[in-house]
């Protein structure tokens, strides 16, 4: 009968979030300044280059030197980010345009946080290569490969000893073989158990804080770039009040928009505490 078959399709108020990124990883572990006007930020890096200890000349008076200082400029760019409805769309479609567009800009320039931080860590210069390797070889997530990068870096006199400015950013495919070694998952190593409970964004193993993007060069791929690095050996200037988010409505054209801008830029001021390496990612499904 015809009355059989006059269904209703019932749509949700509420929407549901699509996969995306929402929350910028790396913001809080790098070494960030405020800038409250003008385009560039100037960092000082002091050290004694290289100075050792004198003793007092024959004339009785004791050699001076002078400390090495290098300014590093890091240029602020600006980004945006601005989706609109006009006024029947947000009448006809499903949920609350509004919010939509405000949420969704907030998560595209999270990401661009995070895209502008690792532009700046692809350009690290110190490659971990083993004995009788080349520029091309790759290695899997082993203790022996961290351990190796870490040594590399205290080699060259960065700080390795303070776990929470020894960071390294990895991909998924590095956590899910990471996830697997006993030396990380078992109680016998470590205090919180990784297998117990969620996926964590951060964890804390090995004297580093451990990062994971899949924003990463080569995610995915045969040749994923995975890098540590000490928090001082890079630099992120934004915009005095981070962020801004903004919404409001056009009356003459009948639209409504939300727009997310910041300021921002990333340099890497000491190349000797940076140190990277290429991860097999492609065997992870």
């Amino acid at each position: 009968m015809a009355g059989d078959t006059a269904f209703v399709t019932q749509y949700r108020d509420e929407f549901t979030h699509g996969f995306e990124q929402n929350q910028s990883v790396l913001k809080s572990m790098i070494n960030s300044d405020a800038q409250a006007k003008g385009n560039q930020a100037v960092f000082d890096i002091v050290d004694s280059g290289g100075a050792t200890a004198v003793t007092r000349g024959v004339n009785g008076r004791i050699p001076s030197r002078t400390d090495n200082e290098n300014q590093i400029t890091v240029t602020l760019q600006e980004w945006h980010d601005k989706p609109i409805k006009t006024g029947f769309n947000i009448f006809a479609s499903q949920g609350d345009g509004r919010r939509k567009m405000q949420e969704t800009t907030r998560a595209v320039m999270n990401r661009k946080i995070d895209d502008d931080i690792i532009g700046a860590l692809g350009m690290a210069a110190n490659q971990y290569v083993a004995a009788g390797g080349n520029a091309g070889s790759t290695y899997p997530a082993t203790l022996a490969l961290i351990e190796s990068m870490i040594a590399k870096l205290a080699r060259q006199d960065v700080d390795v000893d303070d776990p929470t400015k020894l960071i390294f950013l990895a991909t998924p495919s590095f956590r899910a073989e990471l996830y697997q070694l006993p030396t990380f998952n078992s109680h016998d190593y470590v205090d919180v158990k990784p297998l117990v409970g969620p996926v964590r964004k951060m964890v804390q193993w090995a004297g580093a804080m451990w990062l994971f993007s899949n924003r990463l060069a080569g995610v995915g791929t045969a040749a994923e770039k995975v890098v540590l690095f000490h928090r001082d050996a890079l630099g992120h200037c934004v915009n005095t009040g981070d962020m801004q988010v903004v919404a409001g409505y056009n009356e003459e054209d009948d639209y409504s928009f939300a727009r997310s801008t910041i300021f921002m830029g990333s340099q890497i001021l000491q190349q000797k505490g940076l140190v990277y390496a290429l991860h097999d990612g492609s065997a992870i499904g």
